[in-house]
């Protein structure tokens, strides 16, 4: 390929097409607002902090890293409450049981 610029009327062209390329005008403190935005994004949440730890524990128990581990968490917490319940239904089933057995007539 040749590199030389054979038709002279291409430099014309070419400096009247950078000539002709209009930049759009920024909004008024276009910069500021940008640079604003910008901090605001990478600033930690300030309103509801009760709730962001809240939150912040919900996005670790969600990583696939921890998944697993919060699975069997709440399966041993939902067994323990299974047999705490169920302990306690026994209980009063078995104190129902010794009325009846001693008192009758209580009971009816």
């Amino acid at each position: 390929m040749n590199k030389e610029n054979t038709y002279p009327a291409d430099e014309k062209l070419g400096a009247l097409l950078r000539e002709s390329r209009v930049s759009p005008a920024l909004p008024p403190r276009f910069q500021e607002n940008v640079w604003r935005r910008i901090e605001d994004a990478e600033a930690p949440a300030k309103s509801g902090g009760s709730i962001a730890w809240l939150e912040a524990l919900v996005a670790l128990m969600l990583r696939p890293r921890f998944a697993c581990a919060t699975v069997a968490a709440l399966m041993v917490c939902g067994i323990l409450l299974g047999a705490h319940s169920g302990a306690q239904i026994a209980r009063h089933d078995a104190e129902a049981r010794y009325v009846a057995s001693v008192s009758p007539d209580s009971v009816r």
